[in-house]
């Protein structure tokens, strides 16, 4: 263990540092210490208390990139949680731009998106699936992988849990899902899937793990199967085939 400019750097494993600071610390300490540290060890880290937003921001313009929070930890006796902050011998510095880009990418808050489609048949019911997690009846789709497309995510979800082809056309509607029972909030994309002949349903090869059933079903069923949300988002998405829907809804409400 050393003690540069009062803050600790302590090796707690083979190539790892962790540093602590006291309250008030200045960030350019921090900052000498990380870069010394670096010259020894391939990581450097530091665990923050999330109520500390002073350490946090020390954490950051320091040249921590933050990781992720661990939970549970005891610490003197209580269980309590930490956000991980860390930087590798290999990441570039903040002061080169793709440095820093990487630095402001590990802290900004990301949101997630999921991809839904809008398949109709030619009496305008709409394709609901039943799901095999949740009662209630959805539109196909899914969640957005990390760098990926969102109309290219529906595409491949509708390919993967209904074996059917069915490039999304464009966007008609953005819905924004407040948190929920454990759930942060989303986006909601919805894409236009086109018309069908209903015989599409005997093409359809259902991913079992994942969908119950799957149905045209007309804007009143879609009413009694779905969750009230949903439902309010298939009569906004079907406004909007027309232009007479909003492009924005909130929980399906514009």
């Amino acid at each position: 263990m050393t003690d540069q400019a009062a803050v600790r750097v302590t090796t707690v494993g083979e190539g790892v540092a962790r540093l602590e600071w006291p309250d008030g610390q200045p960030i350019e300490d921090v900052q000498a210490a990380v870069a010394a540290a670096l010259d020894d060890h391939a990581r450097v880290e530091a665990w923050v208390d999330p109520e500390d937003k002073t350490a946090q921001r020390v954490a950051t313009w320091s040249g921590l990139r933050r990781e992720g929070v661990m939970r549970g930890l005891t610490v003197g006796g209580s269980s309590v949680d930490r956000i991980v902050y860390a930087r590798l011998a290999e990441d570039l510095p903040a002061h080169e731009p793709e440095g820093f880009r990487a630095l402001l990418n590990s802290f900004l808050p990301r949101k997630r998106a999921i991809g839904q489609m809008l398949v109709r048949d030619r009496d305008g019911r709409v394709l609901l699936c039943r799901l095999t997690y949740k009662q209630d009846w959805d539109l196909p789709g899914g969640v957005v992988e990390v760098g990926e497309s969102p109309q290219l995510a529906v595409t491949r979800e509708v390919e993967e849990e209904l074996a059917l082809q069915i490039p999304a056309g464009p966007l008609l509607l953005t819905d924004w899902l407040p948190p929920w029972s454990g759930w942060d909030d989303a986006l909601c994309l919805v894409f236009d899937g086109g018309e069908h002949d209903p015989s599409l349903l005997d093409e359809m090869v259902r991913q079992e793990r994942e969908i119950r059933e799957a149905a045209f079903c007309t804007v009143e069923e879609a009413r009694e199967r779905c969750a009230d949300f949903t439902a309010r988002r298939i009569e906004s998405a079907l406004g909007n085939l027309t232009g007479g829907g909003p492009a924005y809804t909130e929980s399906g409400l514009g």
